[in-house]
């Protein structure tokens, strides 16, 4: 049992043997990859549940709640990719200084990233609260679902400071280690989600699913933060005998290092957010039939791919501590076993999708003609996922590595020059159709960018001649 800091540290912790230069075979790295990453995947697909959970409760509604949600969904998957971006440049460089064994430098980066990504999160939530009255017309919505559109992206720009101290406390969490906690309070939370929706939506409707999602976000960061606060084995801050910590010194050596990281993940969720909105600017004047298909199509798919998001937040967290170890042949096993197995994992949900399209849209709403076209579009977009499975790990692996700024550029390449182009034109001779044919044939040349990066990635690494190895 070794000592770090005058305190044990046991061999509860998977990342140990990273961290203390042990060699591990083959068997142990895929071991390994599994135990960050099956917790992981449950996170995801329970926050993707509650989505689903949502649609399906307001789909009941009818055509037009769905289309309202539907419609500015797009801009807040634009606001979470920012509100994920200003978390991860600080987990980041926790999980590099737990790998190099500076437990107090990853407590202090716990502080100061605290404190800088709530300050972020509120000035994200003025903008989305001013953007809410106008941006239903700006979507091009109809009429008749303007105003919900307007009250369910209100009370999500409110909520924003919330779901941003949780990303932030469950990344920090995550990178030290325990991928396991803040697995099971996702999960707690989607329950939470369903029992508020339960209560809120026959009430309120559309309003009151956003209001449910919201409560639960609240309750659920608060215990993480709590986790982070009292509980974590190296994060902590109670009880702790660490030198003062000086927001100014943090402003002065730590800040830099993380926007070093989390700048290219802003850019790039900024092109994907962006994306996202012009594609439901392609789709929406296909009619609302079109844009609730568009949107429920996206949820049920999002049950594919989330598994391949988490075994990414698995990478990040191992090459992130395989980075503080400086162990580079490590680094690029691990990051290439996660990534196919991310593609494989995607490969077998691909072929479920293609499957049970059908009962996937079937779930989330009674009308006959939005369940045809969205299990249409379903069984289009299956044919990607492996490929797409490729770039979301591979992204894991540079996000751990610190390595941010080619992904973004390849995502903007990939999304700009492919998917909104082609979604346009044969949006415009095949409806919705021809638009998600655009999307898997986009997603296809991402995943193949993706893997061509990591194979140059890793002979970087082989040669031993990359400049930015270094622990932040």
């Amino acid at each position: 049992m070794k000592m770090i800091n005058g305190k044990k540290e046991t061999p509860k912790d998977p990342l140990l043997p990273i961290r203390n230069g042990e060699k591990l075979g083959l068997r142990e790295e895929i071991i390994l990859i599994l135990r960050l990453s099956i917790p992981a995947i449950l996170a995801q697909l329970s926050s993707i549940i509650m989505q689903y959970i949502d649609a399906a409760m307001v789909g009941r509604l009818g055509a037009n709640a769905s289309a309202a949600i539907g419609l500015v969904s797009s801009t807040t998957w634009l606001f979470g990719g920012l509100t994920s971006a200003a978390a991860v440049g600080f987990y980041v460089c926790v999980a590099h200084r737990i790998g190099a064994n500076d437990e107090e430098g990853a407590r202090q980066m716990v502080r100061g990233g605290l404190v800088s990504a709530f300050l972020f999160s509120l000035v994200l939530m003025g903008i989305g609260v001013l953007l809410s009255g106008p941006l239903p017309e700006l979507m091009g919505g109809e009429a008749e679902i303007r105003r919900d559109a307007t009250a369910y992206f209100l009370v999500y720009a409110l909520s924003i400071p919330v779901r941003e101290l949780l990303h932030a406390s469950q990344g920090m969490i995550q990178s030290s280690g325990d991928v396991r906690l803040p697995s099971i309070l996702n999960v707690i939370m989607c329950a939470l989600d369903v029992v508020f929706n339960a209560m809120l939506i026959p009430v309120f409707g559309v309003l009151g699913a956003a209001l449910g999602t919201a409560f639960a976000y609240v309750i659920i960061a608060a215990v993480m933060l709590y986790v982070l606060f009292f509980q974590s084995r190296s994060l902590s801050l109670v009880g702790r005998h660490d030198q003062k910590f000086s927001f100014r010194e943090f402003l002065k050596k730590d800040l830099p290092m993380s926007l070093k990281i989390t700048i290219p993940v802003a850019i790039d969720n900024i092109i994907m957010g962006f994306a996202y909105v012009a594609f439901t600017r392609i789709v929406s004047p296909f009619g609302t039939i079109a844009v609730a298909a568009n949107s429920f199509a996206i949820t049920a798919e999002s049950l594919c791919y989330m598994p391949g998001f988490g075994i990414g937040v698995a990478a990040t967290t191992i090459i992130g501590q395989c980075v503080g170890a400086k162990r580079r042949g490590e680094a690029k096993r691990l990051g290439w076993l996660a990534t196919i197995l991310g593609m494989f994992i995607m490969g077998v949900s691909g072929v479920i999708m293609w499957l049970f399209a059908p009962q996937m849209i079937g779930i989330l709403t009674p009308d006959e003609d939005i369940r045809a076209l969205g299990a249409m579009v379903l069984r289009i977009e299956a044919f990607a996922e492996p490929l797409y499975g490729a770039s979301i790990v591979a992204a894991g692996v540079f996000r751990g590595a610190g390595e941010t700024l080619l992904s973004s550029a390849l995502n903007l390449v990939s999304t700009w020059a492919v998917r909104i182009p082609l979604a346009y034109y044969l949006g415009s001779l095949y409806g919705l159709k021809g638009a998600w044919l655009a999307m898997c044939i986009e997603l296809s040349v991402r995943g193949t960018l993706f893997l061509v990066r990591l194979f140059l990635w890793g002979r970087k690494h082989a040669k031993g001649n990359d400049p930015s190895w270094h622990v932040s």
